[in-house]
């Protein structure tokens, strides 16, 4: 291919595809060049320049851009996208945002299916008309003393790495296991270190010594500062950032003019999206949208593009291949009528046109799922109200309850419960809720009922298959009638969300691949994700999110308590307690 590409340049061959009259955004000389003309053979540039009239023959297809911008393709180095919908599903709305690169961080799909599931998982990619970059997990168990999850042995992280464009190591989000060099931690990080690998970082928290030993254990990147304090902290010290802005958590704001008052150089940042959900990716975008922020927030255009393209690979030591426009590099390539919008008018993925005009040109194929992965919900029985009761003789109970302070920050409080036959009940005028979490994942019988504060939607039941890292199906509910019409039809579905009154479903999202992902379309997702939202918001719930309550409240990297099938446990003291005083 490199002499081929070299001939190209020397006009001694022809190229496939000559892109002329472009306004050019270098990202390694920080300039637009106009007039500029691109020659492409097969899946990679050959000549950049004013006249590439050398490289055209008879069978090259030139196409005139009339003055318009082209950029490389943007990438998200950092994303969950074990969520919602299949990878396939996916793509036909990152390149129409002019995302040509990813970088997942399956971490539930290996919580839930171990390695044979992350092996499956990047199979599903390889023939999509999208780059994917994988890590391996690195945040599995999160602690050892309570998760139930999934995790790689050694030799299966040995045989991933093998394994086509896995590139490394994800987040690394438990760092305390670094700082106190926990022993199967440490033997990972020094296998990934040995075999020249990326590790990505997850630093919420850490600071000085602490940090300082995290960085020096060869972990250089982090996507969890969120003001520019954590930020220059990091860099000062060598590691990467990668800034924020998904369907979680949204930094820019606090990041980006504090980076442009101070001069801070930009060459080691990036954008990152953690994750986006269907609404979020249809109606704000995705990293273009990190483009379009950083613009009104101060920040120039190329500069923009450059942390959304160039620093990314940089990062990754992947600059050979791709993050600019040059020759020997490969043709992803964006093309836009206007800067100001950032929305792509024709993409290219190695030298393939995969969208026109704003429109998806190429077929993405329906892919066929292991049965296996369908059938994740792995409980015992039918339920019944009774497996949601809290038994106490008394007439009156002392309880301690999980009280929700945000969708996923929770803190300990206690409560004045009745009992009736023996069993506590929840309160609707205290706004006290049980919730539960059942193993889903092993097949155990093994669940935990508790208290729950400060939900108020006037509904019967809302359920999910769907948690972060410890995949429990979590029922909350107002009654136990409910709650179990919510947990059976959980198992019908094989997953995903569901919302119940009066022993009726109202609205359910079916996520039966691995009980986190539907099977169904972008658009039918993005139908019923809407509506199951508007069914709880509508009902009076406190939160916009209702459904990052259930996702994160068997969390156990985050204050004050958790739930899980095996009991409640107060993360800041890291120990299970009891809900009836």
């Amino acid at each position: 291919m490199i002499s081929s590409l070299n001939s190209v340049a020397m006009g001694e061959k022809k190229a496939g595809i000559v892109l002329k009259n472009c306004s050019l955004v270098n990202v390694y000389t920080n300039e637009i060049i106009p007039h500029s003309q691109i020659a492409i053979l097969k899946d990679r540039i050959a000549y950049v320049g004013l006249d590439a009239s050398h490289t055209i023959g008879n069978k090259t297809t030139v196409i005139d851009l009339k003055g318009s911008y082209i950029t490389p393709g943007f990438a998200d180095p950092h994303i969950h996208i074990d969520q919602f919908v299949l990878p396939s599903e996916l793509v036909k709305k990152c390149l129409l945002h002019g995302t040509t690169s990813i970088f997942p961080d399956p971490i539930d799909v290996v919580s839930i299916s171990g390695y044979r599931g992350f092996r499956e998982f990047v199979k599903l990619t390889e023939s999509l008309p999208t780059r994917f970059f994988f890590v391996i997990p690195g945040g599995l168990p999160v602690d050892r003393k309570f998760s139930n999850t999934r995790t790689m042995t050694s030799a299966e992280e040995k045989s991933a790495l093998k394994l086509q464009n896995v590139l490394g190591l994800g987040e690394v989000f438990s760092w305390t296991k670094v700082t106190t060099r926990d022993r199967r931690t440490m033997k990972t990080i020094e296998n990934m270190l040995e075999n020249n690998c990326v590790i990505n970082g997850h630093t919420a928290g850490a600071t000085n010594k602490k940090l300082n030993a995290y960085i020096s254990s060869g972990i250089l990147s982090c996507h969890e500062p969120i003001d520019y304090e954590e930020v220059i902290e990091r860099l000062r010290l060598g590691m990467w950032i990668m800034i924020r802005e998904g369907s979680i958590r949204r930094d820019l704001k606090k990041i980006i003019p504090q980076v442009i008052s101070k001069k801070t150089y930009l060459d080691r940042l990036m954008f990152c999206s953690d994750g986006v959900d269907p609404q979020d990716l249809s109606e704000i975008g995705h990293i273009d949208h990190c483009i379009r922020e950083s613009i009104k927030l101060g920040l120039d255009q190329i500069s923009a593009i450059s942390l959304a393209t160039k620093n990314c690979f940089d990062y990754y030591n992947l600059s050979k291949d791709l993050g600019g426009i040059a020759p020997g590099k490969l043709a992803d390539i964006l093309v836009f009528d206007k800067l100001e919008n950032m929305k792509p008018k024709k993409v290219f993925v190695g030298g393939q046109l995969v969208v026109a005009n704003g429109h998806l040109v190429t077929h993405i194929k329906k892919p066929k799922l292991p049965k296996w992965m369908t059938r994740t919900v792995k409980t015992r029985r039918k339920f019944s109200m009774n497996d949601f009761f809290v038994k106490d003789s008394s007439e009156k109970v002392q309880a301690t309850v999980i009280k929700m302070q945000t969708e996923i920050i929770t803190q300990k409080d206690h409560e004045e419960l009745e009992s009736k036959n023996g069993n506590v009940c929840a309160s609707i005028d205290k706004d006290v809720w049980k919730v539960a979490a059942f193993d889903r994942t092993f097949g155990s019988s093994k669940h935990k009922v508790g208290f729950l504060k400060n939900f108020g939607a006037e509904i019967g039941a809302f359920g999910s298959t769907w948690s972060f890292h410890e995949n429990d199906m979590i029922i909350i509910g107002s009654n136990e009638t409910d709650m179990a019409v919510a947990a059976n039809t959980l198992v019908n579905t094989q997953g995903g969300l569901v919302v119940v009154k009066d022993n009726k479903v109202l609205v359910t999202l079916p996520l039966p691949f691995l009980g986190i992902i539907s099977t169904k379309s972008y658009d039918e997702v993005l139908s019923n994700f809407q509506t199951l939202i508007s069914q709880i918001c509508d009902a009076g719930c406190r939160f916009k999110r209702p459904h990052l309550i259930p996702l994160f409240l068997p969390f156990l990297a985050l204050p004050e308590l958790r739930i899980l099938h095996n009991g409640i446990v107060d993360v800041k003291k890291r120990s299970f307690i009891s809900i009836i005083a």
